[in-house]
């Protein structure tokens, strides 16, 4: 059986690599993103393994299908970009990796909250530059400050417990409350009370229809003056151009970015050389208060081996009529 990986990198390709240490599956790597102009590329491949930017609607994947792709093997928890609808329709089935390892999305996130608040980004710059004056670097202590969590699985309670541990109140916001957050000391409550009863604000929820925008100018409006925001869920999940002006107001006082919405054109390539063309990102990469990672919170050998592993199993489970962590299918 032959799989192609679509936008893979050279790390996907040493995990994977190591993975399939033994295995019959042949696997061929391509750096491109999966798109309808990509899509000719899996033709003979019974799987397609894609990741979170590759584009998996009904046309894409009436295209993989008269190709005979059979399986869509997602190297991602989230699967909000693939029409599930369509995929039924065509009889492709759909697997995805539904965890692999929450710790490093959260210990990214709070890496973010420590940068923003020490102003570690700034310090940096200065410092090599001979600059060695403490002027605007004053943070402040997280130990006591309120922390609300949007969404409590397993992401969301890795990153509670974190910030449980430097001794900060959590609140919480789920439609169905985590025992574990509970067992913390965590108050649920819905989503206004949090906002404005939280210094730092940090999303762990997945997109869907009711959480798209779930962050937008009436919830920044609900924000004390000055609080935190950090967002290594989904892209989609925050009005992006709203938080200028949040920004701009002082509403806003610190933005910590691991996703984008509309970052499938731009993340995981060097575009150094070229003239940022989105204007809404250019805009906000001046702000002094606020940090853009290009998506890399899962980013960590155990994360990318666990992807791997999961994935590998997912496609010899389906192969061998007894599939696991399917979608459709």
């Amino acid at each position: 059986m032959r799989a192609l990986l679509f936008s893979s990198q050279h790390y996907d390709q040493e995990s994977f690599t190591r993975a399939a240490h033994g295995s019959t599956l042949q696997l061929h790597y391509q750096a491109a993103r999966l798109t309808l102009d990509t899509a000719a590329l899996a033709n003979g491949f019974e799987v397609v393994c894609a990741f979170i930017n590759d584009e998996l609607d009904a046309q894409v994947l009436a295209r993989l299908a008269a190709g005979g792709t059979r399986l869509i093997a997602l190297r991602s928890a989230g699967y909000n970009h693939v029409d599930l609808v369509a995929a039924q329709r065509l009889g492709l089935a759909v697997a995805r990796v539904p965890a692999y390892s929450p710790h490093a999305v959260a210990e990214h996130a709070v890496a973010l909250i420590l940068a923003l608040n020490r102003r570690l980004h700034r310090a940096y710059n200065r410092t090599r530059e001979g600059d060695f004056t403490l002027h605007g670097l004053t943070g402040f202590d997280l130990h006591g400050k309120t922390v609300g969590v949007v969404g409590t699985g397993q992401i969301g309670a890795a990153f509670a417990r974190i910030m449980a541990g430097f001794g900060c109140q959590l609140l919480a916001y789920d439609p169905y409350p985590n025992p574990e957050l509970l067992a913390l000391g965590a108050r649920y409550l819905e989503l206004p009370e949090l906002l404005r009863e939280s210094r730092i604000i940090s999303l762990h929820c997945p997109l869907s229809a009711d959480t798209r925008h779930l962050i937008n100018a009436q919830s920044l409006a609900q924000l004390q003056p000055g609080a935190m925001l950090i967002n290594t869920g989904r892209g989609a999940l925050v009005d992006t151009p709203a938080l200028i002006d949040a920004l701009k107001r002082g509403q806003l006082g610190y933005l910590g970015l691991d996703v984008y919405e509309e970052e499938a054109q731009l993340f995981f390539e060097d575009r150094s050389d070229q003239p940022l063309q989105d204007d809404v990102l250019a805009r906000l990469l001046t702000f002094p208060n606020v940090i853009v990672t290009a998506h890399q919170a899962f980013l960590t050998r155990e994360a990318l081996d666990a992807i791997a592993t999961t994935t590998l199993d997912n496609i010899a489970r389906w192969a061998a009529g007894n599939p696991q962590n399917l979608v459709t299918g």
